[in-house]
């Protein structure tokens, strides 16, 4: 699980509680480019990302109902994470965060 930080009447405290933590933005910056990704689409995309964290992340998004994965019945097996709608709505704070690193970064 996460770390948190523990002040529960802080809405910046909560959102960071949710996607804060290290490669969790840039894995939604895959998906609100590049659609539904697989792990190992991550794996390229996110350099020096190790796989356990990539993992971890995943989880951790998946269990904040911010990503969802879907399993095709393919041979073998294929596994595609997607934004759900409650991702979806992270959109103006993606777009903000490329505006201010195109402005400051």
């Amino acid at each position: 699980m996460a770390k948190s930080y523990q002040q529960r009447s802080c809405p910046v405290a909560r959102a960071l509680d949710v996607i804060g933590e290290r490669w969790s933005i840039l894995i939604l910056r895959d998906l609100f480019l590049k659609g539904p990704r697989r792990f190992q689409d991550f794996q390229e995309s996110l350099a020096g990302v190790a796989p356990n964290t990539l993992s971890a992340r995943l989880k951790t998004l998946e269990g904040q109902g911010v990503i969802a994965r879907l399993l095709y019945n393919e041979h073998p097996p294929r596994l595609e994470y997607h934004l759900t709608k409650k991702g979806k709505s992270l959109s103006p704070v993606l777009k903000a965060l490329k505006h201010w690193g195109n402005r400051y970064g």
